[in-house]
């Protein structure tokens, strides 16, 4: 993979916070397709220019539900920004998307548009209320980075504002019949959450859960240390060293979300009944949706 030395600098709002990236669009050479088994359907293709783009059911046959199910492939897609390239455009348009939910507040959107695949429709579901930007603007030093994208994680629980955009989120994909893709800004945080609470609905066990979660690392490995690098050449290495838990997940931060809603409603079944306030119509309906 390569970082073209001549794109121009973009200041992108992250799903935690404020970070200034040296990508836009189409900046790694990467993989565009994935070679596809005949007894399955094929897994989601890697993106250059949206590097976290991937299906939540997770490669090969899928992970395991259930007990013997699996989840269906296919279906529900995760992201960050559809900020994608014409090739990338063309392969996620071969998906054939019914719809496009979108997570982020406008200032992100402004920063950074989706360009919709054509057929999808677009829905904007904010979740997280105040300015992002301010809030990582005031970080002084790597710990309290993570402590941020670790109290957004508890927001999901203890928000009124997160709680009402979470239960939009799932009704949307729940009433969709076709494929749909969710996403916020790095497709990590507020997507992660979305995520974990979908593949645990339909009993995914909690290591495969965090593995997953855990994949923006991988995904999104070479975008993370090219910003982290160009953070350093413009700001210095201090202010990098700050940026960069933004730029990825750790455990600890979906483990501060879980411990919030084990702590406030005991079960996810319960935080989406009575946290999230979602029908049982809609809850069967994800489900029906999820798995085989």
């Amino acid at each position: 993979m390569f970082l073209s030395t001549r794109r121009a600098t973009t200041v992108l709002a992250l799903c935690g916070g404020l970070v200034f990236s040296p990508l836009s669009g189409a900046a790694l050479a990467a993989p565009t397709s994935v070679l596809t088994s005949p007894a399955q359907v094929a897994d989601a293709p890697r993106l250059v220019s949206a590097d976290n783009f991937r299906d939540i059911a997770g490669t090969g046959a899928g992970y395991p539900a259930q007990g013997s199910h699996r989840l269906n492939k296919g279906v529900i897609y995760r992201s960050n920004a559809l900020t994608l390239s014409d090739a990338d455009l063309a392969t996620v348009e071969g998906l054939r998307l019914a719809e496009v939910i979108d997570m982020r507040n406008d200032d992100e959107i402004a920063s950074a548009p989706d360009r919709v695949p054509a057929g999808a429709s677009y829905v904007n579901i904010q979740i997280l209320a105040g300015d992002l930007a301010e809030q990582a603007g005031k970080l002084r030093s790597p710990e309290e980075a993570r402590e941020l994208l670790r109290s957004f994680n508890r927001e999901f629980v203890t928000s009124p504002q997160a709680r009402e955009g979470m239960a939009q989120t799932l009704t949307r994909i729940a009433e969709q019949p076709g494929p749909i893709v969710f996403h916020c800004t790095a497709g990590k945080d507020r997507t992660g959450w979305a995520t974990y609470l979908l593949q645990s609905l339909v009993g995914v066990d909690s290591d495969t859960i965090m593995n997953d979660y855990l994949l923006t690392n991988e995904y999104s490995a070479a975008s993370i240390e090219a910003t982290v690098a160009h953070i350093a050449a413009t700001r210095g290495p201090e202010a990098a060293a700050v940026i960069r838990p933004l730029l990825g997940v750790d455990r600890s931060f979906l483990e501060a979300g879980i411990t919030q809603l084990t702590s406030d409603y005991g079960t996810v079944d319960k935080y989406l009944r009575d946290g999230l306030g979602l029908r049982p119509q809609v809850v069967n309906a994800l489900r029906a949706k999820l798995v085989k």
